[in-house]
């Protein structure tokens, strides 16, 4: 673009010409021009915005996230869809943050539990409250996928049980509801004091799980979404509710009120075309077929927008083998970047922790408290925090590698044998000579251990990173959970355990070059 502004052909001479003309330049003043071309085409760069969808991580809404991709690149944006972030609270903080522009989310969900409003919210009440926090409301895609609850239909028909009060004849049954409904001011609680039900005993367990439980008889009662079409493939019965505890949960985008125009303009296109009927199979579809790609696609073709006369591309699926190489290399990435991190940051406190005295204690205490706090507990308080991106998870990261890091270090510097010392400053070394020279290598065998457990932690530790947006191996063991598919999860399980003996075997070759051969003559 900028070899035609500046004399590249005749049309790009006449554009330069004229523009520097309008702009007071000079007629061979042709640096100030390519300068002033150069900063607006960087500023027109800057200014083209990646419209990013997110989705929670269930089979619906994956196939609602690929759905708004289809429409908005139609529109001839960028866009990218973000899978599987999370539960509500953390995609809901990823919306505030910025970093998705929008999401597929539901009414009942919206009024009880995000903006915690009394009473039943019209579509008036949730848009003047989300408008308070910068975010807007669609209109209803056309189906509502409410809670319910869920049995055997065997186990049902034999106990007589039809509706959510007959469940209170029975207080020996077994529930494992999903843990985000376990805690919601609209879930099991609530529910279980409305209803007056008492069960012999209450687990949590995964959503992309609880069917196939509620199947084999591992529990008897769960919650489910109304949609899912697990349902019948699972042979369950949805109780009826009949003191009607569960509000509507009619399907919307929420999404930035400072979004592209032309992105709101293609999601009003999916209001009000979407029923319980079609989106039931269109989860079915996606799960059979283990993929979301193909389901939103499917819409598509047997739904047409009747108004269109271009119906635009449907979306391509991506291949498995390239799909697992680009969620690899993210996985390396933010390994690599995280374990580097704590290399710089752990040797100095681990140094420092080796010293005698109450600062090493506290050092190591810190760490040791870190390491403790639950990998799922830490992305969360991050979150809100820094919202969800390579650098949040990259932090969590780099917060569990100290530890190993550091006690390592300090274990290391502390073994080095007091004649060894003593022989050092009687060569009159200076202090830090003598931590170069000689205690440094001395322990750098019990050091290289120390970040090679590190580097296989989080090689483990980030398939989490999915879990906020994050990218990486884990993104295909929550899409196989969601799918309750084992060649999925092993899709992404595998390599992450390649990757750790990968990891394994680089440092063991390390070892034998960075370890001073003195140290492994012994060995040999």
């Amino acid at each position: 673009m900028l070899q035609a502004y500046s004399g590249g052909s005749d049309a790009g001479r006449i554009t330069s010409f004229v523009i520097a003309r309008s702009l007071g330049f000079a007629r061979d003043d042709k640096y100030k021009l390519e300068a002033m071309l150069l900063a607006l085409a960087f500023v027109t760069c800057a200014s083209a915005q990646t419209v990013t969808v997110g989705s929670k991580k269930f089979t619906e809404s994956y196939v609602l996230g690929e759905m708004a991709r289809k429409v908005i690149a139609d529109t001839g944006l960028k866009v990218e869809h973000k899978q599987g972030i999370g539960a509500t609270g953390i995609v809901w903080e990823a919306l505030r943050h910025g970093d998705i522009t929008m999401y597929p989310e539901y009414t009942g969900t919206l009024s009880t539990e995000i903006l915690k409003l009394q009473g039943k919210a019209t579509m008036a009440d949730l848009r003047r409250e989300c408008a308070k926090l910068g975010i807007g409301v669609s209109d209803p895609l056309g189906f509502n996928n409410t809670y319910a609850l869920v049995m055997s239909d065997k186990k049902a028909a034999a106990l007589g049980i039809e509706t959510m009060s007959d469940l209170a004849k029975h207080p020996d049954l077994n529930a494992g509801p999903d843990p985000e409904f376990l805690g919601r001011k609209d879930g099991w609680e609530p529910m279980r004091e409305k209803y007056g039900l008492r069960f012999a005993d209450t687990r949590a367990i995964d959503h992309g799980l609880v069917y196939q439980s509620v199947a084999r008889g591992d529990i008897d009662v769960t919650d489910c979404y109304s949609t899912d079409a697990q349902i019948a493939t699972f042979n369950l019965r949805v109780l009826k509710d009949d003191k009607e505890f569960f509000p509507a949960y009619k399907a919307v985008f929420v999404y930035q009120l400072d979004a592209p125009a032309k992105a709101l303009e293609a999601i009003r296109k999916l209001e009000g075309r979407i029923d319980e009927k079609t989106m039931t199979g269109l989860n079915a579809d996606a799960e059979r077929a283990k993929d979301y790609t193909a389901a939103a696609n499917k819409f598509f073709i047997e739904h047409p927008e009747p108004a269109a006369a271009d119906k635009g591309k449907l979306l391509e699926s991506e291949t498995v083998a390239s799909k697992i190489l680009r969620l690899s290399g993210q996985h390396l990435f933010l390994v690599i970047v995280s374990l580097l991190i704590a290399i710089v940051v752990g040797i100095p406190l681990g140094i420092l922790a080796a010293r005698p005295g109450v600062g090493g204690a506290v050092i190591l205490g810190i760490a040791g408290v870190i390491q403790t706090i639950p990998s799922l507990a830490l992305l969360a308080f991050l979150v809100p925090l820094m919202g969800i991106s390579v650098n949040t998870a990259i932090l969590a990261l780099f917060l569990y590698s100290l530890l190993p890091i550091i006690r390592n270090t300090a274990t290391g510097l502390q073994s080095v044998p007091t004649p060894i010392r003593e022989s050092a400053e009687a060569l009159g070394l200076e202090p830090a000579a003598r931590l170069r020279k000689v205690y440094m290598p001395m322990a750098s065998r019990t050091i290289l251990a120390g970040i090679k457990t590190a580097a296989v932690i989080n090689v483990g530790t980030a398939t989490l990173a999915a879990l906020i947006g994050a990218g990486g191996l884990g993104e295909l063991i929550i899409s196989g959970i969601s799918l309750v598919d084992t060649p999925t999860i092993l899709q992404g399980a595998i390599p992450a355990a390649i990757l750790a003996l990968l990891v394994q075997g680089l440092f063991e070759l390390l070892d034998r070059w960075a370890v001073p051969k003195g140290l492994t003559i012994g060995n040999a």
